[in-house]
């Protein structure tokens, strides 16, 4: 349906996206994953044609987007992750707004409003203003914006970003829903791998503009059979064990979070080692246990622990 194909971006010395393939099949959700900096909204906005790559297409339905938008353009809805909102005005106002935007006849948009502020949980706040709203409350009302004109494909960029709990888990529920019941096309990103882990069938991992990894989530994951995630919980943290754990040639990776050290090896018989790397630093084991690979340890493994400007 969408075909991303060599997008690249280029500003001056730096290249933000580096020859970037991907593809969304009718119906399906995608997951783009990647760290701060990593190029996914510099891709994002090439590919809903907010801004022209340096090199590379994207085609819709076979037609090449670069050299005629207006078709897509249409075919998209677009949820920001900086909200794209008028706080001065209620929500049907901003609706109503974004809907005369896409030229929609005005009884076939006041039917349409209603219907979204019903789907995003909004009906009983419809006639107050956006800049009384909370943070969750407005990210639904920029989803609601984005359905506005029955778009094949939903593109969201980080839409879950400052806020409750209960308005995420209402997201979440609603991209399912829109994907499975209604058949719609989504491209999502996201900083949480649970999210994309509940919502996307397919995933992609970008690191510096380029896309590293790609696949089914059990595919993803397949990255790390070889090797083996193990959880160390203790009754204190130790710099001293912390230090012998990342020193180790076996060791691939330590992520502390207390009270757990989790690591990644490539060997099945560590636990002997670590029980003696605890003793000598003085740390009593709560537990140990393997356990197999979640797409974080993956996206971690692929992308570093460390952050990075």
């Amino acid at each position: 349906m969408l075909e991303v194909v060599s997008l690249s971006k280029r500003y001056k010395q730096l290249d933000a996206v580096k020859g970037v393939n991907l593809f969304l099949e009718k119906g399906e959700s995608v997951g783009l994953l990647g760290p701060n900096g990593a190029g996914k909204s510099t891709a994002i906005s090439m590919i809903s044609t907010l801004i022209k790559p340096s090199e590379g297409n994207v085609f819709y339905l076979g037609e090449n987007m670069i050299k005629h938008p207006k078709k897509l353009r249409k075919a998209i809805g677009l949820v920001p992750q900086d909200l794209a909102l008028f706080p001065q005005l209620t929500a049907v106002d901003n609706l109503l707004f974004f809907g005369k935007m896409y030229a929609i006849p005005s009884k076939q948009l006041k039917k349409r409003v209603n219907e979204l502020l019903v789907e995003v949980g909004l009906e009983e706040r419809k006639g107050d203003k956006v800049k009384t709203f909370s943070g969750g409350m407005k990210r639904r009302l920029n989803i609601a914006i984005a359905l506005i004109h029955h778009p094949e494909i939903l593109i969201m960029d980080e839409p879950t970003v400052g806020i409750d709990p209960q308005s995420r888990n209402f997201i979440l529920k609603m991209v399912r829903r829109l994907q499975k019941e209604e058949q719609m096309t989504i491209l999502y990103t996201s900083h949480y791998m649970e999210e994309v882990e509940y919502v996307c069938d397919r995933i992609y991992i970008m690191d510096r503009g380029s896309m590293i990894a790609a696949g089914t989530k059990d595919e993803v994951k397949d990255i790390l059979r070889s090797e083996q995630t193990i959880e160390i919980k203790v009754n204190k943290m130790s710099q001293q064990l912390e230090d012998t754990l990342r020193s180790h040639p076996n060791i691939s990776s330590v992520s502390v979070e207390h009270p757990t050290y989790t690591i990644v090896t490539n060997r099945d018989d560590m636990f002997d080692e670590v029980i003696v790397m605890a003793t000598e630093a003085k740390v009593k084991l709560i537990a140990i246990q393997a356990k197999p690979p979640t797409l974080e340890d993956v996206f971690l493994h692929l992308t570093g622990r460390n952050l990075r400007d």
